[in-house]
């Protein structure tokens, strides 16, 4: 990853290369701010731009060795420690090299990631997610073993506040006083959760959320989206690409859901038989979570119809669902709502123990042709 690739944050970029040009590279850096401003982007541009055997004026440049391996982080002098989630009986042996085949895809895929598509990625039911006291041996090791390639050996630590007191303890002498060109580069969400031993012994760099101008421009080259849909996702984002990519997911969905819910009473209104088959087959074939959105999506939308028949000044729809709900509302009313909500919060019950969501739709659709014309 170059500068070049990292969203906004103009100033921070021209005080770390000002600080390479300087001679001030410092030996610890703590990156830290809120999810999705760009603190791992900085951090794996910075230490790309350290390593770059060909730099540019204010960049790397993206084309000698040393960058190919980091655009795909495999540089044998870049380093990750990183939470991992494991049982009891095997955290004195797990390191986060144990997870690195699962970690590089994740952020060579985009470095805007949340904690949650972290442990999401890992696959597992256990919740206990912390660095631990064997990392620090890891640390110490590779920190002490000469660089392979490179002026600087890098070792990225994602989400500090994570690491155990054990394991911080340990690191605290190579942290203050690593070997020469080592730089850590700590990257934090949290940074009052990190004992206050390791935060002395770093430079902090602030990250604050991302201008709404690189964030806008971001947006719709990223997703494609227009200008105005882009403008107005960045007012609700807060200066976080990652807020900034939930709320198009989120859109998206909603849509999704949206045409799903209109088909589904059409169906419905019409007593046709053989479309609520086609209709549950289709929509069993949809992730569970997904099955389970769209059906709280129902329940939403019987609510927000419901409320409309009263005060449609306080109904929350947009513009879309208002226009579907000027004539649908007339379906939901006090004589079935209540059947309604049953039998929508029934399938999910049902979605959520596993049972045949074909068949389970199949029932939802013809028990709602039951009472949408009451």
């Amino acid at each position: 990853m170059r500068f070049k690739d990292v969203i906004g944050q103009d100033e921070i970029k021209s005080r770390l290369v000002q600080a390479y040009k300087d001679n001030r590279v410092s030996h610890s850096y703590l990156f830290y701010g809120a999810p999705g401003v760009g603190k791992m982007a900085l951090a794996i541009a910075f230490a790309q731009y350290l390593s770059c055997e060909n730099k540019e004026e204010n960049d790397s440049c993206g084309h000698c060795p040393s960058c190919l391996k980091y655009e795909k982080l495999i540089h044998p002098d870049l380093h990750f420690v990183f939470p991992y989630i494991t049982s009891s009986s095997s955290q004195n042996k797990a390191v986060s090299d144990t997870y690195i085949d699962l970690w590089r895809p994740m952020v060579n895929k985009s470095p805007y990631f949340s904690y949650r598509d972290w442990t999401n990625n890992l696959q597992s039911e256990n919740k206990q997610c912390q660095i631990y006291a064997a990392e620090s041996s890891e640390i110490i090791k590779k920190v002490s073993l000469k660089t392979y390639e490179s002026d600087y050996k890098v070792m990225i630590i994602w989400l500090p506040e994570k690491m155990n007191t054990e394991c911080a303890n340990k690191i605290l002498k190579v942290l203050e006083e690593p070997p020469l060109n080592t730089v850590f580069m700590l990257v934090s969400n949290n940074r009052e959760d990190i004992l206050p031993t390791i935060q002395s012994r770093t430079q902090p760099v602030k990250v604050l959320g991302i201008a709404d101008e690189p964030l806008r421009q971001a947006l719709v080259e990223k997703f494609g989206i227009s200008e105005a849909e882009a403008a107005d996702v960045v007012k609700i984002s807060n200066g976080s690409f990652l807020e900034a990519r939930q709320q198009i997911e989120q859109d998206e969905e909603n849509a999704f859901n949206f045409d799903n819910f209109k088909s589904l009473m059409r169906i419905c209104y019409k007593y046709d038989v053989v479309s609520a088959f086609d209709f549950a087959k289709s929509i069993s074939k949809l992730s569970r979570e997904r099955q389970k959105s769209f059906i709280n999506y129902c329940l939403i939308m019987g609510r927000e119809n419901f409320v409309r028949n009263v005060n449609a000044d306080v109904a929350y729809l947009t513009k879309e669902e208002e226009d579907f709900s000027v004539n649908f509302s007339r379906c939901i009313n006090e004589r079935n709502i209540d059947s309604y909500t049953t039998i929508f919060n029934d399938s999910y019950y049902q979605i959520e123990r596993n049972g045949n969501s074909e068949i389970i739709f199949t029932d939802t659709a013809f028990n709602i042709m039951k009472i949408i014309r009451k």
